[in-house]
């Protein structure tokens, strides 16, 4: 199994912004690469476009091939680990990697076989005395970072990709937690894997690790062969790494433009200070070193291993490609994790069954045996938009998406799975979220007695409230970030129940939009009507003057309130229900169809912020005059500028 990549160009944007320029390169099994260079180097932009995970408006050409075949997206041949991989903080980390098993492994394995694969992962990973510790969420301690780092490297072998691909697996760790994780990629590698992993100047111990080495500035490549061999190449240009000087720091300090920044800032400071006039600004550093990159030995024997690669592989070579995965298996492992994390997360339901409950009791106590005195006809209607007014608000919680995006991303499971997962596992939260709060508002308030009216009414209630999740869902999907999740999806309910008898009724509302068709797509509009019809239908009240024949609420409906009566609440319900299904069916569809539409606009909205930047930072660029008068000091003005000893 080998991986090569030839010509590897990627452009961003309408002009065509170069995000990397011709790379070339290939990876060998049994080996560790390291990509390293400066922030926005294209490390990242290489290790997404070689694992088919670009975003949607990046251009990507080139030739990547696996073994001589065009890489695939979702093959499982490649895995790939982000810099910030999301978790359930209320699983242990056994349950984390147990459930991702089930999903991901063939569905010919016995539980027995899939328990021994992650025993053996836990082991893999030097996880064994954190294996029944929680993760960790807003209220539960958890496991350290690094340890996060080796369990999102876990999920990924836990499958025995061919490839495994890192976006700075040591960042946020010291340097004893970045060398566990770098040596443990190493034995990955060291039993016939490929690895390849970004990372921002390594210790020396743990760059001394690594096999091979591609070293990016600005999308182009200024170094790549061994590792082992860089401190000679730089030498060799005329750029030697002193003595006491780490070579990965050396390495990024030669090729960083921002240290021309740096420079002339501290010449605006210190203007009469003075450095040596053989000191070379890093820019011209990193062309004299791309120059000789270009036009060396290592360059060509590059390009001749390519080629000699592409020959080589042999055709119709056994590939773990093709694993077969039961869809009911993925479904089940799904509903049985989101379960148990709705279950140990309090915030998720049981902090708002608290609150519905507290909310039930409020409106019992507001409403109490509210009677049926003329003056309770205006009373129940009151009490009914308030009680589906405010109990639809507090519904506008949990965004439980942000696991699914990076499973998805990974072909680890699909929306249809996910979208019916989260119903079952929901369903009794919500159930009992409707039973506790409308059991309580419905005996305390006296609505109309009976069996059937307070089923009615409990039922109706959580068909409204799921339908509020499911909208806040679809929401979830569509906006970038929780915060604005939570403000227009909150937003996106108010709006939908503005058409509906909570406001106005439904006669007075203006025919054009709201009446028509807004008020037929209201869920609101239809859970409303259908409690108005359950609670007054069949009810008499006491008439205005005494002695008038009293008030049915067949009279009271139509006229006080404009609830029609050529349907019954049966059917108020069943539409409620088809409302339901529509909202889950659109969710999935945005969650298929919506995957980085997104990204369009927020790459427009970064490239105004930059452009707006730039403006404001020539404006304080130094002069020619002050550039002459002051020199950016050399690499090694303070250190002595010998090279360690080659090896």
């Amino acid at each position: 199994m080998v991986m090569i990549w030839e010509d590897l160009t990627v452009t961003i944007g309408a002009d065509n912004k170069k995000l990397l320029d011709a790379v070339t390169g290939f990876a060998q099994p049994g080996r560790i690469m390291a990509v390293m260079g400066p922030s926005g180097c294209g490390k990242t932009t290489l290790l997404t476009s070689l694992a088919g995970t670009h975003a949607a408006n990046v251009a990507v050409t080139g030739n990547i091939q696996i073994n001589g075949k065009k890489r695939n997206l979702y093959s499982k041949e490649v895995s790939y680990v982000g810099q910030e991989e999301l978790f359930l903080g209320t699983l242990t980390v056994k349950e984390t990697l147990t459930y991702s098993a089930n999903m991901r492994l063939p569905s010919k394995m016995t539980k027995q076989e899939i328990d021994k694969v992650v025993e053996d992962t836990i082991i893999e990973m030097g996880l064994e005395d954190c294996a029944n510790t929680k993760i960790g969420n807003w209220h539960l301690r958890g496991i350290s970072n690094g340890e996060k780092k080796r369990l999102s490297i876990g999920l990924e072998i836990l499958t025995q990709p061919f490839v495994l691909l890192l976006d700075e697996p040591t960042s946020g760790l010291d340097s004893a937690s970045a060398f566990y994780v770098i040596q443990a990629l190493s034995n990955i590698a060291f039993k016939g894997k490929i690895v390849i992993c970004s990372i921002h100047q390594p210790g020396s111990e743990t760059f001394n690790i690594f096999d091979d080495l591609l070293l990016l500035s600005n999308g182009e490549t200024v170094y790549f062969g061994e590792a082992k061999m860089a401190l000679k190449f730089f030498a060799d240009a005329g750029f030697p790494c002193p003595t006491k000087r780490n070579p990965s720091d050396h390495f990024i300090m030669s090729i960083n433009l921002d240290f021309d920044l740096i420079n002339e800032a501290l010449a605006r400071c210190h203007p009469t200070s003075s450095n040596s006039t053989t000191g070379m600004r890093t820019t011209d550093i990193r062309k004299e070193l791309i120059k000789n990159y270009n036009i060396s030995e290592l360059f060509i024997n590059t390009r001749l291993k390519v080629q000699q690669l592409k020959n080589n592989v042999m055709e119709g070579e056994a590939t773990n490609s093709n694993i077969v995965r039961s869809w009911w298996r993925q479904l089940s492992t799904l509903t049985k994790r989101s379960f148990l994390n709705m279950n140990r997360d309090l915030g998720y339901y049981w902090l708002r069954i608290i609150f519905y409950i507290l909310t039930g009791i409020t409106i019992g106590t507001l409403f109490f045996h509210i009677g049926t005195g003329n003056n309770s006809i205006l009373a129940r209607g009151k009490c009914v938009s308030f009680i589906y007014g405010f109990m639809i608000c507090l519904s506008c919680g949990g965004l439980p998406l942000y696991v699914f995006y990076g499973e998805r991303s990974k072909g680890h499971c699909g929306e249809a799975a996910f979208v019916i997962s989260n119903i079952i596992s929901s369903f009794p939260f919500l159930l009992l979220i409707s039973l506790s709060s409308g059991i309580i508002i419905y005996f305390m308030v006296q609505f109309h007695p009976g069996f059937i009216n307070c089923t009615f009414f409990c039922i109706n209630l959580f068909c409204c409230l799921s339908v509020v999740e499911s909208c806040i869902m679809v929401v979830a999907a569509i906006v970038p970030n929780v915060m604005m999740g939570i403000g227009t999806g909150t937003g996106f309910i108010v709006f939908m129940m503005m058409p509906s008898q909570i406001f106005r009724p439904l006669n007075d509302l203006p025919k054009f939009f709201w009446r028509y068709p807004m008020s037929y797509l209201s869920f609101a509009a239809w859970a409303v009507q259908g409690q108005y019809k359950n609670d007054m239908l069949g009810v008499e009240f006491d008439p205005l003057l005494p002695g008038d024949p009293k008030v049915t609420g067949e009279q009271v409906l139509p006229i006080l309130f404009g609830v029609p009566l050529n349907h019954g609440k049966w059917l108020d319900l069943t539409i409620l229900v088809i409302l339901l299904f529509l909202h889950r069916l659109l969710l999935f569809l945005v969650l298929r169809y919506n995957k980085r539409g997104i990204s369009h606009f927020l790459w427009f909205y970064a490239k105004k912020n930059l452009q707006f930047a730039k403006q404001h930072l020539t404006k304080n660029k130094p002069s020619m005059s002050s550039k002459k008068q002051e020199l950016p000091r050399p690499l090694s003005s303070l250190e002595n500028a010998m090279s360690p000893p080659q090896y």
